[in-house]
């Protein structure tokens, strides 16, 4: 009985991790820690942790209880695609690459985000490719890379 609970324990452990390993949780939480929902809104807002919750494995922080409410409501609409990596990397090269949570874009009501550093917005260079071509690559690669692991 004793090895039932812990071969139990040892499956729930390497599920959460698994379902984990495929969000970018840079500083501990979805999307930074900035608040998923805000971005609905058309701004990236930081989150607090007073209003913080966990879903699938990974923990979000929101600006308010009722963007935390909202979230709680309908989750899956809020979760940022490609598990919070680069929209551009994963359409471009089928790569995770770490993001800028400022910078974003609400594309047929989801959620994208995109590498934005040292000279280099991808946000921007999604839209001079094709953003609509780069999408349909990003959800092949992403669907290849989910199920591989």
């Amino acid at each position: 009985m004793k090895n039932l609970i812990l071969l139990f324990v040892f499956g729930i452990t390497l599920s959460s991790y698994g379902q984990q390993e495929h969000y970018n949780t840079a500083k501990g939480y979805a999307a930074e820690g900035y608040d998923v929902v805000s971005y609905f809104d058309n701004t990236a807002t930081k989150g607090n942790k007073q209003f913080e919750t966990t879903h699938d494995g990974v923990k979000y922080k929101f600006s308010s209880q009722k963007n935390l409410n909202t979230f709680k409501a309908a989750p899956e609409k809020y979760i940022p695609a490609y598990g919070g990596y680069c929209a551009y990397a994963m359409g471009a090269n089928g790569e995770k690459v770490s993001v800028n949570p400022k910078t974003f874009e609400i594309r047929n009501d989801k959620l994208y985000l995109f590498y934005n550093s040292l000279g280099i917005n991808t946000l921007k260079k999604w839209k001079e490719d094709g953003a609509a071509d780069l999408k349909e690559k990003a959800d092949k690669n992403w669907k290849k890379l989910v199920t591989a692991q």
